[in-house]
């Protein structure tokens, strides 16, 4: 195998390892800058990635011809994410209500039949796996020491990935889920467990001053759902014949390869935190 053969060859998990890190490390800042100065900018943030991901997801439907009407949605899910953060929960689900409302009667008026009514459902299911999820992270940002909470939360899911990749890639041997996807391995999820678990207690200890049995729950949780979310989008690239979402994140995939998982936890997590308030 000659050098320039050598550097192209993917790592054993199937990504750019160097590229990956890089926008990692540079996601992180834009997190952590977006946070710590003033909320509002880590709301736009927020809606700015699941706009992203909506677009994404609704060119990878395209695929299979369903259209989702993707305006209704892209001001549904701005109007969720300020209404999660300004008014709380309650805000959340009424904004959520309107918002499918909005992509039915949307895409009706385009047109009615089987192929509208296939187009709403899809509508309906993006609005609910991306914005309305993605608006707990902003219900923990409205808890008390609420920036905190979600770089814990953040950190909790990036210590799943590194536990689960590092794990996965040194002693993965038995595969979790074959069909669906045959790099995870029962070793890698085992990994995700003891680091996520490693910053949940730190976390419940160090952040939230409560024992530290909560940071077990809070790692066993992510690791879990984070890994459930993983799953689930993978399931959804199967069917539409997708290795990735997007190019938009380099190492990465798409803006929804990073979010899949963040997205399925973030409701857990915000009820966990809720009970230590």
């Amino acid at each position: 195998m000659s050098p320039v053969d050598a550097q192209r060859k993917p790592s054993r998990a199937g990504r750019n390892l160097p590229a990956a890190v890089a926008v990692g490390v540079g996601l992180l800042v834009v997190f952590g800058a977006s946070l710590f100065f003033r909320p509002e900018p880590f709301v736009a943030l927020v809606v700015v990635a699941q706009s992203a991901a909506l677009w994404e997801l609704r060119t990878a439907f395209a695929r299979r011809d369903i259209h989702i009407p993707l305006t209704p949605l892209l001001v549904g899910g701005a109007g969720m994410a300020v209404s999660a953060y300004a008014a709380g929960a309650e805000a959340l689900l009424v904004a959520f209500v309107l918002t499918v409302g909005g992509v039915v009667v949307w895409r009706v008026l385009d047109g009615s039949g089987p192929r509208a009514l296939r187009d709403a459902a899809a509508g309906v299911f993006a609005a609910t796996y991306l914005p309305f999820l993605a608006g707990f992270v902003l219900l923990l940002l409205d808890q008390p020491d609420g920036e905190l909470r979600v770089v814990l939360f953040v950190l909790l899911a990036v210590a799943n990935d590194v536990g689960g990749y590092a794990s996965g890639v040194i002693f993965g041997r038995h595969p979790l889920a074959r069909s669906i996807s045959p790099k995870k391995s029962w070793e890698g999820l085992a990994g995700s467990v003891l680091l996520a678990v490693a910053v949940g207690v730190a976390g419940a200890l160090l952040v939230l001053d409560v024992s530290w049995s909560w940071g077990v729950a809070l790692g066993v949780l992510t690791a879990v759902t984070a890994t459930a979310g993983d799953l689930a989008e993978s399931l959804v690239k199967r069917d539409l014949e997708l290795k990735d979402m997007g190019t938009l994140l380099p190492g990465h995939g798409g803006v929804l390869d990073r979010l899949d998982s963040l997205v399925i936890t973030a409701p857990f997590v915000y009820l966990v935190l809720a009970a230590t308030v």
